[in-house]
């Protein structure tokens, strides 16, 4: 299946760098190669191949190259100042993309030395949105929450396939990917706290508490959760305080990339697909169209709260409600919205029609999701 950002990404290498990050297995180096096919030349140089390691630092590649795709450069010591000067000195027509598995942003802050010289696209799991654009099938809403948005996963042909990748996939993460960027000390707690995190999707989440289960310090909890961000497994939404009378500062939901992942009932499973639904979509809307939108939550400290909350240079724009088949209005969302008149939007995903109560915009979770950017 084609992914709807190659135009995009095709056409940013035009004018400058492109870094196309996202989790493992999303399809990254497909996509490359599917890129790839649109030059004359191009030569695909992955940091793990010690050939390819070689060929890197020696810069060996023709010059003449049209395109150059650099797969996990982030592993090479002082890899900003490398790419720079690969850049700044390459022949005019040739074009570069490097790739990456973990968060740039976040595991090496990018900084000024390559401000100006890069677009950066995030390629997330598949969305209702994406395959609507990409594909004539209609996938139901099911078929995402039990395979998640990973390609092979998703595209396999029984659930056995899926859950034997999803297996492997998780030991991947945590006995490779994970020391690539750190060495942990206590690896056991490390994987207890992401089985924690699956059975707490969309509750706020509190490192001492979390601390004092797994028997190890707050900032210890703090290092691991961000090495599962910077990996991209899961993601943190926080509270939106602007404007919400006593609002909670501090304590963020976790979700996880792979919705199937998900380990507590169906209401936190639709819920988790809902966040990283808009979250791509999000992204898209920041990357493509240089919006600065960010997905929070609402919730005060007498625990009133609004699953989700998107905002744009700290303005709120919707508030959104996540529902299995409550067509109710949430009270919390009603009351937010009488008090301060923002937008408020609630999807249920057993609904087949849209409707409209108190103030309250109700639609089915799949038509919705399916209409998001990307």
């Amino acid at each position: 299946m084609q992914r709807f950002q190659l135009e995009s990404i095709k056409k940013d290498l035009e004018k400058k760098m492109v870094f196309l990050v996202g989790p493992r297995q999303s399809g990254k180096t497909w996509l490359a190669k599917e890129i790839a096919k649109l030059f004359r030349s191009s030569i695909y140089l992955n940091y793990d191949s010690l050939d390819d390691k070689k060929i890197i630092d020696e810069q060996a590649w023709n010059p003449e190259t049209e395109l150059i795709i650099f797969d996990e450069l982030h592993k090479k010591t002082d890899w900003k100042n490398y790419i720079k000067g690969v850049f700044d000195t390459k022949n005019e027509k040739t074009k570069i993309l490097v790739t990456g598995s973990a968060r740039l942003d976040i595991y090496d802050h990018i900084g000024d030395s390559l401000a100006g010289r890069y677009f950066r696209h995030r390629l997330l799991p598949f969305s209702l949105s994406e395959v609507s654009k990409v594909s004539e099938a209609d996938y139901e809403l099911n078929h995402f929450l039990e395979r998640g948005g990973f390609p092979e996963p998703f595209l396999a042909t029984d659930s056995i396939d899926a859950e034997r990748w999803r297996q492997q996939y998780i030991n991947s993460l945590i006995a490779i990917d994970v020391f690539s960027i750190e060495q942990i000390q206590n690896l056991n707690a490390f994987r207890l706290l992401f089985e924690m995190l699956r059975k707490r999707v969309g509750s706020p989440i509190s490192f001492n508490s979390l601390a004092e289960d797994l028997q190890v310090s707050s900032n210890t909890v703090k290092k691991y959760i961000e090495l599962l961000e910077a990996l991209f497994i899961v993601f943190r939404v926080v509270p939106f305080s602007k404007n919400i009378a006593r609002s909670l500062l501090k304590e963020p939901k976790i979700y996880f990339f792979d919705t199937a992942l998900v380990e507590l009932d169906a209401g936190a499973r639709f819920e988790n697909f809902v966040a990283i639904s808009l979250l791509k979509s999000i992204y898209a809307e920041n990357d493509y169209l240089a919006k600065e939108k960010k997905l929070q939550y609402i919730r005060t400290k007498d625990c009133a709260e609004v699953d989700f909350a998107i905002t744009e240079k700290d303005k709120l724009e919707l508030m959104i409600e996540v529902k299995l088949s409550d067509k109710k209005p949430a009270r919390a969302l009603m009351n937010f919205q009488k008090k301060y008149n923002y937008k408020a939007l609630q999807l249920v995903q057993n609904l087949n029609k849209p409707r409209f109560d108190s103030g309250i915009d109700i639609q089915p979770g799949k038509a919705y999701l399916k209409s998001l950017f990307l």
